[in-house]
């Protein structure tokens, strides 16, 4: 069956509109030294925070989405996360411009897991800029029936650095969570309203927005270099949660300006693991 973005209500073509005044709240949300401005270039998966869903109020589940579309491939499913994406840069997203972001459904499988029936879904995303592809990006998006209830992490773990590597300790706060809701126009309500998160979603406290970890991820990378990454990709394994302690590791990988990312969660259990590619 032929499926198209509509069917889960993701536009086929959007505009991203690279106002440097937007890029500028999102250094503030990275806690990121940039003061960027027209002609800048967009440090890498920054575009994220840009040609977010403006859906009407009106037409938002319960759940603070965009409402599944009715008789859809995902109907049923109502629980839906972002589990991790691929992407290359063919060229530089530049202050300033708007490119075009054109998406199609690469594939979408139904399955039954040992949690329940779940959907995921490969969406790719190609970023055009009169005629040149400037980025290429797939993401995996699940979509899921309601699940038991998520215990909290419990334990002080804290990862050790990897050799020729480094480590940071992480907390992310509810204003961290409201403030990078804010600059996504994510209104899903699992990342700032506590009572929907712990009572209907079962989740043990606010959840952190996985695109939040992989921008902190990649901002590592970034910042301990000195280099602009030219491809990442990530898959989550668990979630993260408010106020929890959480450990970053980077290293060198075998293959050169390639680099070995995790978060690590006070349990022990790894949330996050990703790869980087930068310049030479």
């Amino acid at each position: 069956m032929d499926l198209e973005p509509a069917d889960f209500g993701i536009p086929e073509t959007t505009e991203l509109p690279l106002h440097a005044e937007h890029a500028r709240k999102v250094a503030a949300v990275l806690d990121s030294p940039l003061d960027p401005q027209d002609g800048d270039p967009l440090p890498a998966l920054w575009h994220w925070t840009f040609g977010t869903p403006t859906a009407p109020t009106r037409d938002l589940g319960p759940d603070g989405h965009p409402r599944i579309p009715p008789g859809g491939p995902a109907e049923g499913l109502p629980r839906r996360m972002w589990a991790g994406g691929r992407g290359r840069v063919l060229g530089t997203l530049t202050l300033g411009t708007t490119p075009v972001r054109t998406t199609s459904i690469l594939r979408a499988d139904r399955k039954q897991a040992r949690s329940g029936a779940l959907m995921v879904v490969t969406v790719e995303h190609r970023l055009t800029l009169d005629g040149a592809t400037l980025l290429i990006e797939e993401q995996d998006l699940v979509y899921r029936a309601q699940g038991a209830p998520v215990p909290a992490p419990e334990g002080t773990h804290r990862e050790p650095a990897p050799e020729n590597g480094w480590t940071e300790e992480l907390v992310r706060t509810p204003v961290d969570l409201f403030r990078f809701s804010a600059i996504t126009f994510n209104s899903h309500r699992i990342h700032y309203d506590h009572a929907y998160a712990t009572t209907e979603e079962g989740y043990p406290a606010l959840v952190v927005h996985g695109p939040l970890s992989a921008l902190t991820l990649a901002e590592s990378v970034r910042t301990r270099t000195g280099r602009e990454l030219t491809a990442f990709s990530f898959r989550a394994t668990a979630p993260l949660f408010v106020d929890l302690p959480f450990t970053l590791t980077g290293s060198p990988a075998a293959e050169e300006n390639t680099y070995d990312l995790k978060l690590v969660r006070n349990d022990g259990r790894p949330a996050m693991t990703a790869t980087a590619r930068t310049t030479g």
